[in-house]
Formats: C-alpha cells, sequence, structure tokens
C-alpha cells in the first residue's frame, strides 16, 4: 500500500503542475472534486502508474548507489589496504576488486571460478579477499582456518587452501581441515595451533565491523573500483563493469 501510494504521488507530480497540487489553499469541495479527478484520470490511464513504478524504481537505484559509492570512498584505506587481507591477481592492477565471502556460501562458491577466470583473462586486475564468516560456527571455523594458514605459511599457501575450500562440499570441522591441510603438504596441527591467535581474531572482527559500515548483510559483495556490488554477478557482468570503470 504505502508503495502505491507513494507512486501515485509521483504520477500526479509528473501529469500536474505544482500549483495545482497545493491542497492547502482549497475547499472541502474542491478537494473531493480533484480526488474524484484523479481517480478517474489513473483509472483512464493505469499505465501511469507503472510508469511512476519505473522511475521510483530507477531513483532508489541510482540514490542506492550514490550512497555506495560514499561509503567506499570513505572507507577506501580499510576496504583496499588494510593490513590482514590476502592479495592476489595483479597486485599492480589497474583495477582493484574486494570480496567479501563466507566458505559455505553457495553463491561465493558459484562465483569462485568467474573471478578466477576474470583475473586469468584480464591480468590486470588486484583482488582482495575478506574472509567474512557470517553462515555459522562452521563458516568461522574455515575463516579462522584459512586465516591462520597465511600467518603460519604464508600467502602461497593461503591461496592454496582458499581454493580448496571454495571447492570443498563436506562438513567444515577440525579433523576435515587438517585433512585438506595435510594433503597439500602443509603443518596442520601448527595451523591449527594458530586458529585462536588474536591476530586472527582481530582480522575476522575489522571485517565483520567494515561490513557492517558498509551495510552489508549477504555475500557475496564485491567492491570493485568505486561500485559496491551486493549478490552473485556472473562473468560477463564483472567483465562489463570492469570495463566501465577503465573509462572514467
Amino acid at each position: 500500500m504505502t508503495r502505491i501510494l507513494t507512486t501515485t504521488a509521483l504520477a500526479l507530480s509528473m501529469a500536474m503542475p505544482a500549483a495545482a497540487l497545493d491542497l492547502g489553499s482549497m475547499s472541502d469541495a474542491d478537494r473531493a472534486a480533484l480526488h474524484q479527478e484523479i481517480r478517474n484520470y489513473l483509472l483512464e490511464n493505469p499505465e501511469v502508474i507503472m510508469e511512476a513504478v519505473a522511475v521510483l524504481e530507477q531513483r532508489q537505484q541510482q540514490d542506492q548507489v550514490n550512497a555506495d559509492q560514499e561509503l567506499v570512498d570513505t572507507h577506501s584505506a580499510a576496504i583496499f589496504n588494510d593490513d590482514h587481507s590476502w592479495v592476489g591477481g595483479n597486485p599492480e592492477g589497474d583495477i582493484t576488486v574486494v570480496e567479501f565471502l563466507d566458505y559455505r556460501c553457495g553463491y561465493c562458491k558459484r562465483a569462485y571460478n568467474d573471478v578466477k577466470q576474470l583475473l586469468e583473462k584480464d591480468g590486470n586486475i588486484r583482488f582482495v579477499v575478506k574472509e567474512f564468516p557470517i553462515l555459522g560456527e562452521a563458516s568461522m571455523l574455515a575463516s579462522r582456518f584459512a586465516i591462520a594458514t597465511k600467518l603460519e605459511a604464508g600467502d602461497d599457501a593461503y591461496e592454496t587452501l582458499h581454493d580448496a575450500l571454495m571447492a570443498f562440499n563436506g562438513d567444515i570441522t577440525e579433523p576435515a581441515l587438517k585433512r585438506l591441510a595435510s594433503s597439500f603438504g602443509l603443518d596442520a596441527d601448527a595451523i591449527l595451533a594458530r586458529m585462536d591467535d588474536a591476530a586472527v581474531s582481530e582480522a575476522i572482527a575489522q571485517n565483520h565491523a567494515l561490513g557492517g559500515v558498509l551495510q552489508i548483510t549477504g555475500t557475496p559483495t564485491f567492491v570493485m573500483g568505486d561500485q559496491m556490488v551486493r549478490g552473485y554477478v556472473p562473468l560477463e557482468g564483472m567483465e562489463q563493469i570492469v570495463a566501465e570503470l577503465r573509462k572514467e
């Protein structure tokens, strides 16, 4: 009902001059007559409502884009250059893509191959992973293990484990993570021992705090240049966004 009233008002503003909407100067009889005229007009021209809905949605979308760009600009240092997130792709790339992800998120797993192809095909994109576990204890366990891997064994080991976790479809448990790390020749016991390090907790806390100010409520969420992309985007869509960013 609220949306109908809003779009009706918008339709009227499109169809009538501002002076005609000064209801305060009208008598009750004039106001009732105007209401009847409006009703008749809308019944005879219902397409106006649909046009108004389209205009309203377009305005709301643009307002969201503008708000997101302001958020990205305000928090750019934390988004693009923190001291704990893994950086892949081309570290000197002209476009930076940041992904907030959860290893148990189906759409993150779906986006994984698209992101990988984007980085391989383009070759000039800097990619930043933000560990953003929001889907329960298993998600938190996976992120802690991944960050601990980075701290204990370095960036290459993190990348290997990250790729494996994105492809992993079983239950995420400590024994499963230990087997996974051991399969790559990593010291799983040493990694497990670091999962509760203050640095691991701080990295996740900072990412959650940043997600809060950026109003991120789901994964995957991407920041591409100055744009925030909320949700899964196929390869073609990401390529189009990158191309548009390069034109700016």
